[in-house]
């Protein structure tokens, strides 16, 4: 079996960023106005704080415009509902984003609900979800929708192939197995409590481990030749003398190798594609909601 090829995802996300901001310029002569983006911040959570300013870079490297909403830890439930509100009467916002998660206390699913759906650039909401499994043109959560894009371009039609999906969320796994389905996949859906999962996943030609567990998937559960996308982000416990511990997937990366045809890498793999893709959603949002075709490419 030849080596296994290490999908970049990093490269492919830069040039999905690319041809998004080539794109720009003809919905900015369109609708004379660039589109917008609209991230709200609840709190002071470091890790939100850093993906939030990734974003605004982003965004502006990409000719959109950003609106940055800080709100301090404190803020009411009710105070969030009418950012969300106004946001949604805003025309010159065309995607929201509330970085979840939010501090305790709040109800995050009625934020979400809150969110216009035509504006709902992170996919959360059920009528998004309804379009998706419907087939009909819906706003998708962004890293399944970036995991979708790297395995056709690595296996071009994915008609007829045998997909397993392990794990169930809401934002990476029911709609990772809609979207396989659209593609005319055979779609099993597993999880931490399927019985025989190595020999359920044995059975895959693709695989897409989301279920939050450091390296659960062991390499003789894979099929020879199979294409795995490793969504799954987790710090171990750091080495003697280090102060932080390395990051690995959900998937056991060195063992998976001598099995795959292809696999993602973490970091490098899934993670660059979530900023590209939510930049991705945004135009076409904006295309979208101002009658225009959905740019071609994306």
């Amino acid at each position: 079996m030849t080596a296994a090829q290490i999908i970049d995802g990093k490269a492919f996300a830069a040039g999905l960023r690319e041809r998004i901001k080539t794109a720009v310029p003809a919905f900015v002569e369109q609708a004379n106005r660039a589109p917008g983006l609209a991230v709200v911040l609840v709190g002071d959570d470091p890790a939100s704080q850093v993906y939030v300013v990734s974003k605004h870079k982003a965004t502006i490297a990409a000719g959109m415009e950003s609106f940055e909403h800080r709100l301090p830890a404190d803020t009411s439930q009710a105070d969030i509902m009418a950012l969300v509100e106004q946001l949604n009467a805003d025309e010159s916002v065309d995607g929201i984003l509330v970085q979840l998660p939010l501090p305790d206390g709040l109800d995050e699913k009625a934020v979400v609900m809150a969110i216009d759906p035509d504006k709902d650039v992170d996919g959360l909401h059920v009528i998004n979800a309804g379009r998706l499994a419907n087939g009909e043109e819906a706003l998708t959560p962004c890293t399944p929708l970036g995991s979708l894009m790297l395995l056709k371009d690595t296996l071009g039609d994915l008609t007829g192939l045998n997909a397993v999906v392990v794990g169930r969320s809401i934002l990476v796994g029911k709609p990772m197995a809609q979207l396989l389905l659209s593609e005319n996949c055979t779609v099993t859906m597993a999880h931490s409590r399927t019985r025989d999962l190595p020999e359920v996943v044995r059975r895959a030609d693709i695989v897409v481990a989301a279920v939050g567990r450091a390296e659960m998937v062991k390499g003789d559960w894979l099929k020879d030749g199979a294409v795995v996308i490793d969504v799954g982000i987790n710090r171990l416990a750091p080495e003697p003398g280090k102060q932080k511990g390395r990051l690995v997937g959900d998937v056991a990366t060195a063992e998976a190798l001598d099995h795959v045809r292809a696999i993602t890498p973490v970091p490098g793999g899934v993670g660059p594609m979530t900023i590209a893709v939510l930049l991705r959603n945004t135009l076409v949002a904006a295309s979208l909601r101002a009658g225009y075709a959905k740019p071609k490419g994306l």
